[in-house]
């Protein structure tokens, strides 16, 4: 992956292709939707072990019923090839 800022064309055409994301700034975000904490929970875990192996990390906020990611590359201060591959990653363990 190159990690070059993508530019407002290439985001706009990237975002079709994901399950439900948007875009927040310089951050791509969705909300996740669960039955119970547990379940918001093992969400966060198995997006965590994801992350790592891809050594790029959203930003989580999570509670009971509920997850909401976002992604940036920050030290190309906007949104990356990187993001869109850890995003459709994530897609995949929603399915």
């Amino acid at each position: 992956m190159k990690r070059e800022k993508m530019t407002g064309t290439e985001i706009e055409e990237s975002i079709k292709a994901t399950d439900g994301w948007t875009l927040e700034g310089d951050s791509l975000f969705k909300r996740f939707e669960f039955q119970n904490f547990a379940e918001s929970l093992a969400f966060v875990n198995r997006v965590g072990e994801i992350a790592e192996a891809a050594d790029h990390h959203p930003d989580i906020t999570f509670g009971w019923g509920y997850a909401e990611l976002r992604t940036t590359t920050h030290d190309r201060g906007g949104i990356t090839d990187v993001d869109f591959g850890l995003v459709g990653k994530i897609d995949q363990l929603s399915k």
